[in-house]
């Protein structure tokens, strides 16, 4: 029994096949089990960077045929989840005996939703997309992934600097007050996803061959170290001195490494020396990443610095909305309206609960609901109900500005005691599934206008004031710990 391998190679990976798309609607849910008992498995993230990109081509015999974009993913997917893959058939399908996986190139287009080819370094050609270069150094760095464009990058207050800064860098034309361009921001926020936008941009509009190496600050070390190792660290210069453009992810990572930092200043200086860009993300800015040399952490404030706030309710709304018309899912809007309430931490737990969401439906074909919501992401929503309560949100808040808890209730209006209040209103707005009037009696049994003027005032002050963002930011995220 043969499935149709073109039409299942032109869908997202993530989509499980119909039973008229598939031609067997057995096989295709036999399918959609074993990669979501893979996924539980093996964890999300590692399923996603290796497996997600999957696609079941078909089945001859008691043999099973899925199919890898790459020749690195089809290797490493039959050395470490080979096993894994055939045992899991054979608990959903007794006929099947062996998994063949196999190796396919797949083209822009195909890859909508799967993961591009593995490349630190990549000529990237107008048109073309980016190709591998022909060295050996395709083993260094995570692979762009196609669904990280702009197109894709749901813009909000939040974020909507950031994205400018990206959008300009990668039109090629961003004056020298843009390099480097530093992003930064909480985990999950979209730095990466920014990043990679701006790769794949330069792929479609650059008229000239344009070379871009792209790392985490982990993999720069690593690649340092080994370079230190082997005695080749004049070609490990050579290499990255070489690039257009470089960009370093999480540089955080490089606090406390003194001498892959020294290794990074200098190669900083010579490319910016030579005209080159240089695009670098972290979790706090320049001046905050405390362990970073002086003279380095100066380098990165001379050029933009633009920072990726934490998701307002809007922008988590807006997200689950592209996310589940790409994914051609019908989840109404009370259940979007729900998870962007109840699930505030980051973009990637947002994506994954809407995932799991998704995926349930296909598998018991169940319509998606807020009841089923809460089934199914029980013990999500049940470790934020208990993390964050508006009497643990007082309570930071009057610690962090040296006050008294009862001061958060009392009807005084001085502006040391004001501010904190609505600052704590606001986080318990965002942070807590709360009403405004059951806010407001938690605040000396204020009226909910009040709330609201809070929340208001919180959010333009935020806007204006990148120093009072960082703070209301820091406490945000100290609380979700």
């Amino acid at each position: 029994m043969q499935l149709n391998s073109r039409t299942a190679q032109g869908r997202d990976s993530e989509t499980f096949p119909s039973g008229e798309a598939a031609g067997d609607t057995d096989l295709a849910r036999q399918w959609a089990r074993v990669r979501a008992r893979m996924q539980s498995e093996i964890g999300e993230v590692e399923y996603r960077r290796w497996l997600r990109q999957a696609i079941l081509q078909g089945v001859d015999g008691d043999e099973v045929t899925i199919v890898l974009p790459t020749k690195f993913l089809r290797d490493w997917v039959n050395k470490e989840y080979g096993a894994m893959l055939t045992g899991l058939w054979q608990a959903e399908n007794s006929g099947i005996r062996r998994v063949d996986i196999r190796a396919r190139p797949m083209s822009r287009g195909e890859a909508d939703g799967s993961l591009a080819e593995k490349a630190p370094v990549l000529a990237i050609d107008q048109g073309g997309g980016p190709r591998r270069e022909p060295d050996d150094r395709a083993d260094s760095a995570p692979p762009l992934d196609v669904r990280f464009t702009f197109e894709t990058f749901v813009v909000g207050k939040p974020n909507e600097f950031a994205y400018a800064c990206a959008r300009r860098v990668a039109d090629g034309q961003a004056p020298s007050s843009f390099n480097p361009l530093f992003l930064y921001g909480g985990v999950g926020l979209g730095k990466t996803h920014l990043m990679h936008a701006i790769a794949w941009e330069l792929s479609r509009h650059s008229a000239n061959s344009v070379t871009v190496a792209y790392m985490s600050a982990e993999k720069f070390m690593h690649r340092f170290i080994s370079a230190l190792r082997k005695q080749s660290t004049i070609e490990f210069k050579n290499q990255l001195r070489s690039v257009d453009v470089l960009m370093i992810d999480d540089l955080q990572f490089l606090i406390g490494k003194d001498g892959t930092q020294e290794e990074f200043f200098h190669t900083f200086n010579a490319l910016v020396d030579a005209g080159k860009q240089i695009i670098v993300s972290a979790d706090k800015s320049p001046s905050d990443l405390s362990g970073i040399e002086d003279r380095l952490r100066t380098r990165l404030s001379c050029g933009m610095v633009a920072d990726v706030h934490a998701t307002t309710y809007e922008l988590r709304l807006a997200i689950l909305e592209a996310k589940a018309a790409r994914a051609g899912a019908d989840v109404p809007g009370k259940v979007q309206e729900f998870l962007a309430q109840k699930i505030t931490s980051n973009v990637r737990e947002l994506e994954g609960a809407l995932n799991r969401l998704i995926a349930h439906a296909h598998l018991f074909n169940r319509k998606i609901t807020v009841e089923t919501a809460h089934e199914v992401l029980h013990d999500l929503l049940r470790a934020y109900d208990r993390k964050i309560t508006i009497e643990d949100i007082q309570k930071h808040v009057a610690e962090h500005f040296n006050i008294r808890v009862s001061e958060m209730s009392s009807a005084r209006r001085a502006r040391n005691i004001a501010r904190p209040r609505q600052i704590a209103m606001y986080l318990a707005k965002q942070l807590t599934t709360r009403s405004l009037p059951e806010i407001g009696r938690k605040f000396g049994n204020r009226d909910h206008t009040t709330v609201m003027h809070a929340v208001k005032q919180v959010s333009m002050l935020a806007e204006k004031d990148s120093a009072f963002s960082e703070d209301v930011e820091l406490l945000r995220r100290s609380l979700m710990i």
